[in-house]
């Protein structure tokens, strides 16, 4: 898969821009503040339905404007495919394929890319908000059909907790709700197919993740991932950090009981304290992913260094594991800002590792920070236009 041709209009400091992309490596060159990461972030938007920046699409949305438009050219096996999203300040945003209104959270269908940028830092120091958003954008990237089942979860999960909040300001008991009972079911219904597809996911990047630590570090650290669970115990405390190592596990099916049964269970045995706080205390939408590097937690303990580099690699485990099942070929993987960070070696170590995807997109503040193998095809930014390519 790759991107033949970008065109935006009113997307953050851009009023137009028309840009085309080669196969292979494309260098986007501008000095900071100029557009060049805009210009990825619109194609990332496009097969995330998010933003590696901001968490609101409004931001997106050039000052001044009441809606902007994200358009790319798309080519794989042999396929061209037009597909478009219209980011609006009031109201849903609007979504086409080839002209065709479709719905927007079917865009990552047609389109697959993974960036890494300076803000991935937070996977592994952040909260676990952003870890849960990183599987679960990978999973719909992987598994389309997914987007629903979360969807469908999200929307049950904020039914549920108005239930609970209105119980707790009426003084209402547990046991006289029998309308919650209804809603439990649907929550361990949607809640535990996502638990079940993001333990397979964090076992299957158990290995590409070790292969691209090594190829990008050069030694052995150990990397893997832990996912925690709630419905075991496990629970956030006031900073977002994971509680309770009996929540952990690394493999699918590796529960005695099923994830429904215990997911079940979990509900029952908190429904006091859940009165109490009027929230839903376990489910998806509270584990956590620790990322384990030198048989510690990274997290607190890994150098800004080590964690850049897990970040990275985790990225990269995300393209390669992408690349093994899509049917669309190789993802576009776009590396945002990404050289400046590294030293000469690691330079050249990542440049090996991205080599053979078939489009990388890269943003540099200084032509220099990259290595030549990747400046071939080099676009220039400078105030929201395009000035040469």
């Amino acid at each position: 898969m790759r991107v033949t041709h970008l065109s935006l209009t009113d997307f953050r400091n851009y009023a137009t821009a028309e840009v085309s992309f080669n196969a292979g490596p494309n260098l986007i060159v501008g000095r900071n503040g100029q557009g060049k990461t805009n210009l990825v972030e619109a194609l990332g938007f496009l097969s995330t339905l998010g933003s590696h920046r901001v968490s609101t699409d409004k931001a997106m949305i050039r000052a001044g404007q009441d809606a902007s438009i994200i358009r790319a050219r798309l080519e794989y096996n042999g396929r061209d495919i037009l597909a478009e999203v219209q980011l609006n300040r009031t109201g849903q945003n609007r979504a086409q394929v080839n002209r065709s209104i479709i719905k927007t959270r079917d865009l990552p269908r047609y389109f697959s890319s993974v960036v890494f940028a300076p803000e991935d830092l937070a996977l592994v120091r952040g909260d676990p908000s952003g870890r849960r958003r990183f599987l679960d954008q990978l999973l719909v990237l992987r598994t389309p059909r997914l987007a629903a089942v979360l969807s469908d979860y999200d929307r049950v999960l904020k039914q549920r907790n108005t239930l609970l909040k209105s119980a707790r300001s009426s003084g209402v008991r547990g046991n006289q709700l029998s309308t919650l009972d209804i809603w439990d079911e649907r929550l361990v219904e949607f809640g535990s197919e996502i638990i079940d597809e993001r333990a397979k996911l964090v076992h299957l990047l158990g290995n590409p993740l070790r292969a691209a630590y090594r190829a990008v570090v050069n030694e052995d650290h150990g990397p893997s991932l832990v996912a925690n669970l709630s419905i075991f115990g496990a629970d956030e405390d006031v900073d977002g950090t994971a509680l309770g190592g009996s929540g952990s596990t690394d493999e699918p099916g590796s529960m005695e009981s099923s994830t429904s049964e215990i997911f079940r269970t979990a509900l029952i045995g908190l429904r006091k304290r859940e009165l109490e706080r009027g929230i839903t205390l376990a489910g998806p939408h509270r584990d956590d992913l620790v990322f384990i590097l030198n048989d510690l937690p990274a997290k607190g303990y890994a150098s800004h260094g080590e964690s850049w580099s897990f970040a990275l690699s985790l990225k990269l485990a995300s393209a390669q594991l992408l690349r093994q099942d899509s049917a669309s070929g190789d993802p576009v993987l776009i590396l945002d800002d990404v050289f400046a960070e590294l030293d000469l070696d690691r330079r050249a170590r990542l440049a090996a590792a991205i080599g053979s995807f078939e489009q990388v997109l890269i943003t540099a503040a200084v032509l220099e920070d990259v290595p030549p193998a990747l400046v071939a095809h080099t676009i220039h930014i400078h105030a929201g236009a395009v000035i040469d390519d």
